[in-house]
């Protein structure tokens, strides 16, 4: 089924995607998490976190300035 295909439940939302002379059909949330991850992609090595214990040191840090300390 369909709906299966694209992992929708009763009241997800889809969106309809013109390529040419298609048409596709796409789970809207899926849509917006991929935009998510693109719009992320490079951060980290922009930012030089390597490790996780990198990231949560930068989260800490974010923090600390962020509450004024």
């Amino acid at each position: 089924m369909i709906r299966e295909l694209l992992n929708l439940k009763k009241g997800s939302k889809i969106i309809f995607i013109q390529k040419d002379n298609d048409v596709i059909i796409r789970n809207s949330a899926m849509v917006a998490l991929e935009k998510i991850q693109n719009s992320f992609d490079g951060e980290a090595e922009r930012l030089g976190l390597e490790t996780e214990e990198d990231v949560v040191n930068f989260i800490k840090e974010y923090r600390k300035t962020k509450n004024g300390h």
